[in-house]
């Protein structure tokens, strides 16, 4: 069994990095630190930190709430929010420590 850290990071599918989605943005990142595992996860309405309301509207996806859950050990975790910090994409993110392993047949 291994340790490290889940770090779920929280943005909107508006946010962008350059012209791309800060979500793919974020993907890449974390493949490029080492990590081998991400699920993207995306809510029907959230509230961000300044109180405003975001949603997936029928004719407005661009603004559903998304989470990128990450696991990994804790120097893949480090790196990872270096890149993300340089990156310029204002984004909250939480981490918490776990244990992390394989079971059942391959």
């Amino acid at each position: 069994m291994a340790t490290g850290s889940q770090l779920t990071l929280y943005a909107s599918r508006n946010l962008k990095h350059g012209h791309r989605s800060a979500i793919d943005w974020i993907l890449e990142v974390a493949k490029a630190a080492g990590v081998h595992g991400a699920t993207v996860m995306e809510g029907s309405q959230g509230v961000d930190a300044q109180g405003r309301v975001h949603a997936a509207r029928f004719f407005e996806l661009a603004d559903e709430p998304a989470m990128v859950v990450v696991v990994a050990e804790d120097a893949a975790i480090d790196a990872l929010l270096v890149t993300l910090g340089q990156g310029g994409v204002p984004l909250f993110y939480t981490r918490t420590p776990l244990e992390f392993g394989h079971i059942g047949a391959p």
